[in-house]
């Protein structure tokens, strides 16, 4: 088994704060939920920008996810979960390092033992349409931060980052 790369978010800060100041880091505004077994995740961004609408989120993860972090923008909707246990299974099978939902997840109990990391605004028991209708690898505007395609994510239990190229060292 690899080594699970374990990003310390605080550490990057402090040592990127020009980064920081010129926005080439930017930090996701706090208040994302931890669900799945990986608190700390990092990889490349895959971009999709769906609303209560999960098709394009199972597509993708039915990819390999090759250490990447799927970036989901629902548009901040309550109403619906875009990603369940069964998409957590898929995730982890399937390789990716993490996914991050402005939305919410549901299936709270079986995400928590899927090897990968899983953050979301909150959970709800509804699923949601399935339309096949969003767009894929596009800017994202995330709560606290724009989201580009290959932009680097940091996760772990102090927050996410985003940064528009790998740093050195984390």
């Amino acid at each position: 088994m690899k080594p699970v790369m374990k990003p310390v978010t605080t550490d990057i800060c402090d040592a990127n704060e020009d980064r920081l100041a010129d926005g080439s880091l930017r930090v996701l505004t706090p208040g994302f939920l931890h669900f799945g077994k990986r608190m700390a995740f990092s990889g490349p961004a895959v971009t999709l920008k769906v609303f209560e609408d999960n098709s394009m989120v199972r597509a993708t993860l039915e990819t390999p996810g090759a250490g990447r972090v799927l970036v989901v923008d629902g548009g901040g909707s309550m109403r619906c979960a875009l990603v369940g246990g069964m998409l957590g299974v898929l995730a982890e099978k399937n390789g990716w390092a993490g996914i991050i939902v402005n939305g919410c997840v549901r299936d709270s109990e079986e995400l928590k033992v899927c090897d990968v990391g899983i953050r979301a605004l909150g959970v709800h028991p509804q699923k949601s349409q399935k339309r096949n209708v969003g767009q894929e690898d596009v800017t994202v505007q995330m709560p606290g931060a724009v989201v580009r395609p290959g932009n680097w994510i940091y996760a772990d239990a102090d927050g996410v980052l985003v940064s528009d190229e790998k740093l050195d060292g984390a």
